[in-house]
């Protein structure tokens, strides 16, 4: 099955790393955030990837072409330049960039990739900035179980500020940014079938307030409901985050050995 991943965009909240980089090549761990995002959809068999590029795209590109080139061990000849390489240890991935404008919307970058994708069946789409533990297999069996145009993958968002309960004066717990107990956003993580390109008109197109609004006023976009760990990555303090979980070993995305 095919995944889109969205990477144009700007990231103008995290310009302290996009000033020259684009979004998804921001590293946690020492990998970009694509990486992480690209492991976990990896790890559930899911392997062909479509990465719809725009701002800075070609950092991108050098990370794919490099990933390959520099991984394992090497030997050159310099008097004549043979390169040769080995001990290389790369996913087994079918990675496709394809240039989708640099001021396309969401949408737009979908409508873009319409001749590679339609007549495929089901297809997956997912952000470049947000990573969660859902568990992928589990949401595609939902949206084929209800025979809808598109699956959204529901989370609560992490609350800015450490939560406190008490008991009279005394604080009995201390959660640092606890998941908020009310209300439901877009996670990322979204199924469709092809009829999703008729809610799409062409690059002005925005995939949250255009086809999703309309899809669900059709009755045609489901909520698979995720409880469990989902973090954007929009500031600075957000990429902080994911570095401590990854750095302490309790990054509740690794779902991968």
């Amino acid at each position: 099955m095919k995944v889109v991943i969205l990477a144009g965009g700007l990231g103008t909240r995290l310009a302290e790393e996009t000033v020259v980089k684009p979004k998804p090549m921001v590293e946690v761990g020492a990998h970009p955030i694509l990486w992480h995002i690209m492991k976990h959809y990896g790890h559930h068999g899911f392997k062909e990837f479509y990465v719809a590029l725009g701002y800075r795209g070609e950092s991108i590109k050098r990370f794919f072409l490099d990933y390959f080139n520099l991984s394992g061990s090497m030997t050159i000849d310099l008097s004549c330049g043979k390169v040769e390489t080995r001990d290389q240890e790369c996913e087994d991935w079918l990675v496709h960039l394809v240039d989708t404008g640099a001021g396309t919307q969401t949408g737009g970058r979908i409508k873009r990739l319409e001749p590679d994708l339609r007549g495929g069946g089901t297809f997956m789409v997912t952000y470049g900035d947000g990573v969660c533990n859902v568990d992928l297999r589990r949401l595609l069996d939902f949206h084929k179980s209800h025979g809808r145009v598109a699956t959204v993958t529901a989370v609560r968002p992490p609350a800015r500020f450490g939560g406190l309960v008490f008991d009279g004066d005394m604080v009995t717990e201390f959660t640092e940014k606890p998941q908020i107990g009310e209300g439901w956003i877009n996670g990322g993580f979204l199924v469709f079938e092809p009829a999703l390109f008729d809610y799409l008109e062409g690059d002005s197109t925005v995939l949250e307030s255009d086809a999703l609004e309309r899809l669900a006023a059709d009755r045609q976009l489901a909520a698979y409901r995720h409880e469990d760990f989902w973090q954007c990555m929009d500031t600075l303090r957000d990429k902080r985050l994911l570095e401590t979980l990854w750095h302490e070993n309790r990054a509740p995305w690794k779902v991968w050995r």
